[in-house]
């Protein structure tokens, strides 16, 4: 990867990493969440209520604070920045499940929640960018070695 394209794309996993671990950890701490009460009822829905409130917002705190972590230490890039697209895109159920606290009165304007909820486009396109760029330089290195190896045949 050139020099510029690494320091975007540490950029990009770092600042997503500390928001992650930022809203995971303070998850475990009861209250202090502003979504808190949207994660439970959203859990709750997708459950079907099998799992207990407290337990899912538990395990989210686990599961966001883990993705952060992981993508600070650069730990399986590519398996973790696709755990966090399936997470992202699993926050984006309250529009449709809970329309009412996303809209609030209004047709197409947002409440806070709606808010909170909306931003993750940014960090859904930021993953995304990170993922485009992994697999361009998983490429680009395949090629060299698939370029080395030829090389090597030809010349004995």
């Amino acid at each position: 990867m050139k020099k510029l394209e690494k320091l975007k794309s540490n950029i990009l996993r770092i600042s997503i990493g500390i928001v992650y671990l930022f809203f995971g950890f303070i998850k475990f701490i009861p209250h202090l969440s502003p979504a808190e009460d949207l994660a439970k009822n959203t859990i709750g829905i997708l459950t079907l209520g099998i799992l207990p409130s407290q337990w899912g917002l538990l395990l989210l705190a686990i599961g966001e604070t883990l993705i952060g972590i992981f993508l600070l230490l650069n730990w399986k890039p590519r398996i973790i920045i696709s755990i966090a697209i399936i997470h992202i895109l699993f926050t984006f159920t309250p529009l449709f499940l809970m329309p009412e606290e996303i809209f609030g009165k209004g047709e197409l304007v947002f409440t806070l929640a709606g808010q909170y909820i909306f931003k993750n486009i940014i960090i859904l396109s930021a993953l995304f960018s990170l993922k485009i760029d992994l697999d361009i330089h998983l490429k680009r290195s395949a090629m060299k070695e698939s370029t080395a190896e030829h090389l090597i045949v030809v010349k004995n």
